[in-house]
């Protein structure tokens, strides 16, 4: 972190220091978590769900905390302040203001975090690079990160989650991002908006409105293109595609100093799920071979590839890279093959219908001689759309040719049942399956079954799953469906080999936590 005084912390939140605080004293870190408290590390009490930052207070100075940003009286050295989101964006915002460092900026329905995580490795090339780990994207989690910023960074790279109109334009506003990453559209939180995809357009395009050197759109997804038109005609605007008509005519009247494109070819997947491809960039044709798993990652390396030329990588080296690069982030396509020879595909940090369908697609393409079981919990967040979302996604689970779902918990009943519909009407049913109220529906070899919790659907798939099948794991965050995938792990036997995300490196981080003192795990790490 780039130092503050206390003195220069209260100026720049309108604090004031009691409790005997040192005004000379320095802050080289922040948290809001009290135990990770430290000399220099300045604590941030937040009154959370569960919790009251102000009830560690004496904790965090006992470990070597400088003051504590409270907002009451705490009996050690403070900074008494109103509000403390709006003071540690105000923190946030002046390091921002004394660092000459790129701020890289990227949001989309689905994808942030993976392209965050590849623009690490690729900025790291270039120069000392910040990025969260997770997906810290919302009004604790995006400062925090801003505020390891260090003397030397050259390059900070955030992510930017929205619930609703004019949440990233509050990120952008402490963040000036240079360069703006939209990624997709999707449904993701359509409940939160009342004209729906529409207005998440709206609101995912004012981190385009914001960008003040170069906006990185989606030229395949319809309403992120359209946003080329919110650019400010200062800056340029990147397109990434995978379509065939890289470096064609750009659109009509473009609203920026340029248009150009980057693009992937000859895109092909094989048996693991890893997508390759010939980056198109600048006139020069490179080949990549991507270690994540699943097809839909080739938009995201193309966002990143976007962002690191512009930056100065070599299209070359951005190859090199994007191949070199594997899971930073857990729970996100992790893929761990155990040792009773099942494969889990645990995708269960998130999900809504975009990303359940990407991640269905991957699991048959995984499938090989093995079996297909998905385990799939609901989706959060889709307001009145969500009873359409469930039946679409069991019809779906039937389409693609699912071998086992297993529908996990009460919002995922409705998963289940047009699953059970569309295996007996499908022709696939073999005359009819054996259907227990809530239990399975078999037929042809494929069944569908609900179950009430993570335990059960371990049991589910334990009872059935052999050497060679492939389980997918799967679920909006607040349904916890990571303990299957750990419960599965466990009940197969350790892994023999992964392609799994442990947030490997972490920024440099310093001072960001569970959160003690905090709205603890999600609500640091936005979704």
């Amino acid at each position: 972190m780039i130092p503050l005084t206390l003195a220069e912390v209260a100026a720049a939140t309108g604090g004031r220091l009691e409790a005997g605080a040192d005004p000379a004293a320095l802050v080289r870190a922040v948290t809001v978590d009290s135990r990770l408290a430290a000399p220099g590390t300045l604590f941030v009490a937040i009154v959370g769900e569960r919790v009251d930052g102000h009830d560690h207070a004496a904790e965090a100075i006992a470990a070597g905390a400088p003051a504590v940003l409270a907002t009451r009286a705490v009996a050690v050295p403070s900074v008494r302040v109103d509000d403390p989101l709006a003071a540690l964006a105000a923190l946030a915002a002046l390091v921002r203001d004394r660092s000459p460092a790129a701020v890289v900026a990227v949001t989309g329905s689905a994808g942030k975090t993976t392209t965050k995580d590849l623009l690490a490795d690729l900025l790291g090339e270039i120069g000392p690079t910040i990025w969260p780990p997770g997906s810290f994207n919302n009004e604790i989690g995006l400062p925090l990160t801003l505020l390891r910023t260090e003397p030397d960074t050259a390059f900070v790279v955030l992510e930017m989650g929205a619930r609703g109109l004019g949440h990233i334009a509050a990120l952008c506003a402490i963040a000036r991002p240079s360069v703006g990453v939209v990624l997709n559209v999707g449904s993701a939180h359509v409940g939160e908006y009342a004209d729906g995809r529409a207005g998440i357009a709206k609101a995912k395009g004012e981190l385009a409105e914001s960008a003040t050197d170069t906006v990185i759109l989606n030229a395949d997804d319809p309403l992120v293109a359209a946003m080329a038109t919110r650019v400010r005609r200062t800056a340029q605007v990147i397109t990434f595609t995978q379509a065939a008509d890289v470096g064609g005519q750009p659109p009509a009247s473009p609203p920026a100093a340029l248009v150009t494109e980057v693009g992937a070819r000859q895109v092909r997947v094989d048996a693991a799920g890893r997508a390759s491809f010939v980056l198109v960039a600048g006139g020069e044709r490179h080949p990549v071979t991507l270690g994540l798993v699943g097809a839909h990652q080739v938009a995201n390396a193309l966002a990143a590839a976007a962002v690191a030329l512009r930056l100065g990588l070599p299209a070359a080296r951005v190859a090199a890279t994007l191949t070199a690069a594997r899971p930073r982030s857990r729970w996100r396509m992790e893929v761990s093959r155990t040792g009773a020879g099942v494969t889990i595909v645990n995708d269960a940090y998130n999900a809504n219908p975009e990303s359940m369908r990407a991640a269905l697609h991957t699991l048959i393409g995984l499938r090989g001689s093995g079996r297909a079981f998905a385990v799939l919990g609901g989706m959060g967040e889709l307001g009145t759309a969500a009873d359409e979302a469930h039946d679409d996604l069991g019809r779906l689970t039937v389409d693609l040719g699912v071998d086992r779902l297993v529908a996990v918990g009460a919002a995922a009943r409705r998963v289940h049942a047009a699953a059970e519909t569309a295996l007996a009407t499908s022709g696939v049913s073999g005359g009819g399956g054996v259907s227990g109220g809530d239990g399975a529906v078999d037929g042809g070899g494929r069944s569908s079954t609900w179950v009430a919790d993570a335990d059960a659907a371990v049991a589910a798939v334990v009872a059935r799953a052999r050497a060679g099948d492939v389980v997918l794991v799967k679920a909006s965050r607040s349904y916890g469906l990571e303990r299957v995938a750990q419960g599965l792990t466990a009940a197969f036997g350790p892994a023999q080999d992964s392609a799994a995300g442990s947030d490997r490196g972490t920024g440099q981080n310093s001072g960001v936590g569970r959160g003690v003192g905090t709205r603890v795990g999600a609500e640091i790490e936005g979704i």
